[in-house]
């Protein structure tokens, strides 16, 4: 096998990997959605954790905390440009670690989970609620973007730091 064969080879297997995770956040997100509009009245909460969480069904138009009200549009052209940079870094960059790789994948995955939302139905479902604190109401998509973004950027930085070292002592 050549070195370009190589390469391509492990190109088609982090952007499968990358397809995949992104999948699964993806699936785990709108099933989720799916069964609580399903199961709940919106704004009647039903007690998850006691003291800890509840699930209560939302309709927001806007982003987190309800930022952005009616710019809906701009958040699906976040998730399309979110999605089409991943791909470009699972296909090219080939020396990203793994770890990277697949966080961003995940947070592609929340991105596009809320943009289906967002594109079907006018408005993201969000029904994770906290009653120990006062604090946004969210869902799965929202955990992977809000936990996957300062670990993707703590993982690049690493990253960065240690292929500035590497090039350094050549």
């Amino acid at each position: 096998m050549s070195a370009a064969d190589s390469t391509k080879s492990v190109r088609v297997r982090r952007l499968a990997l990358f397809a995949l995770v992104a999948a699964v956040v993806v699936a785990l997100d709108q099933v989720s959605k799916a069964a609580v509009r399903a199961a709940l009245v919106p704004g009647e909460a039903v007690t998850l954790i006691p003291g800890v969480m509840d699930l209560s069904l939302i309709y927001n138009t806007g982003a987190a905390f309800s930022l952005g009200e009616g710019a809906g549009m701009l958040f699906v052209a976040i998730a399309a440009a979110m999605c089409v940079g991943g791909v470009y870094v699972a296909w090219r960059r080939v020396d990203v670690p793994l770890s990277l790789l697949l966080t961003v994948a995940a947070v592609v995955g929340g991105g596009i989970g809320n943009a289906i939302d967002r594109v079907a139905l006018g408005a993201v479902t969000d029904f994770f609620k906290t009653t120990f604190m006062n604090f946004a109401i969210f869902n799965v998509a929202d955990i992977f973007v809000t936990c996957g973004v300062p670990i993707a950027l703590i993982l690049w930085w690493r990253w960065d730091v240690a292929r500035e070292r590497a090039e350094a002592g050549r």
